[in-house]
């Protein structure tokens, strides 16, 4: 099968050059430094599989996984990036992405990969899976501390951080502390999304 790999960091892209000659039934047909190039020259290569990274200076790799289906269809798309986290996860996979891997890769797990997606159809790497299992996984107020649960209550109630330390008799970092382990439980960036599951939980 025909393999493109599109990845501007150039030790990564030697790497795949003496990875993909262990392979015996895959063929690398071209790397790319970004989105765009393989765009243009995808008439020429015409491949099987695309591996790909993410994040480009213009055009993304998740963004580009549309364009190549349009060019393509049957292509699969494997992307293997740095970003582990749920936002880049489920846009990738939204986007019809075959698999998911977090870097670093090796030889074998990357063999492994494009075996799975040649036979079989999707691949996530397993701290992926975890991550999109615990998304899907109903969370309840059990989850959090007596501390935390005071401090989810004064938020709810609009309170600052500053009138939540006053009123908890404890230090505005201490605060600080534990709404970032609220933040994490939830596996939540902001106080209103945080808010809004909260909103939701038994």
């Amino acid at each position: 099968m025909k393999v493109i790999v599109i990845e501007d960091d150039l030790i990564l892209c030697d790497s795949y050059k003496y990875y993909f000659k262990s392979y015996p039934d895959y063929t690398l047909e071209g790397i790319y430094n970004h989105v765009e190039d393989a765009l243009e020259n995808y008439e020429s290569t015409f491949p099987d599989i695309i591996i790909s990274d993410i994040s480009f200076p213009n055009m993304n790799g998740v963004d580009g996984i549309k364009y190549f289906k349009e060019k393509d269809p049957n292509v699969k798309i494997l992307l293997v990036s740095v970003h582990d986290d749920l936002h880049w996860i489920k846009s990738a996979l939204k986007n019809a992405a075959d698999g998911y891997l977090t870097k670093p890769v090796l030889k074998h797990e990357l063999y492994n990969a494009l075996n799975i997606i040649k036979y079989e159809g999707a691949i996530l790497s397993t701290d992926v899976t975890k991550k999109v299992i615990s998304s899907f996984q109903k969370k309840s107020l059990r989850i959090f501390t007596d501390r935390e649960k005071d401090i989810i209550e004064l938020l709810s109630q609009g309170e600052t951080y500053k009138s939540i330390a006053t009123k908890l008799y404890i230090t505005s970092s201490t605060v600080n502390f534990h709404i970032q382990n609220i933040y994490l439980k939830l596996n939540v960036n902001s106080k209103s999304e945080a808010l809004k599951i909260i909103q939701e939980l038994d």
